[in-house]
């Protein structure tokens, strides 16, 4: 490939949780031309036995998921000392005033609207991702 990885990208490791496996697809492709190490979990368990396992250093995550949502995921993540600064960012097809607000009550970042894309993808990891 001739896309360049912006500097130290290599050990930056990106998790995307999201139940639809098009969007999961999707940010794997854009984070991978971007340089990035991928992890993908379909639910909120799934995401915080990977969180455990792995500690990614940024972890994009949906909001409507089933079992267990986004905002209690990215709040079960947060309460964790140990990944209490990893930033999270919400994803989510509804671009809602609540919706954002209640992610920010969470201890989410920030919030990217569905459908993204590859820039706007790339551009929240570099504005994000906690320095390694």
């Amino acid at each position: 490939m001739s896309n360049q990885a912006p500097a130290g990208a290599a050990a930056i490791k990106v998790l995307v949780i999201d139940d639809s496996n098009t969007i999961r697809r999707s940010a794997e492709i854009f984070l991978k031309q971007g340089g990035y190490e991928v992890l993908l979990a379909e639910d909120g368990f799934d995401a915080l036995s990977k969180v455990n396992d792995h500690d990614p250093d940024l972890i994009f995550c949906d909001i409507l998921m089933p079992r267990l949502d986004g905002y209690q995921t990215c709040a079960i993540i947060k309460r964790n000392q140990k990944f209490s600064d990893v930033p999270v960012i919400m994803l989510s097809s509804k671009d809602g005033l609540f919706d954002k607000a209640r992610g920010r009550m969470v201890g989410s970042q920030d919030y990217l609207t569905k459908p993204f894309t590859k820039d706007q993808l790339l551009q929240a990891v570099e504005l994000h991702r906690r320095v390694v």
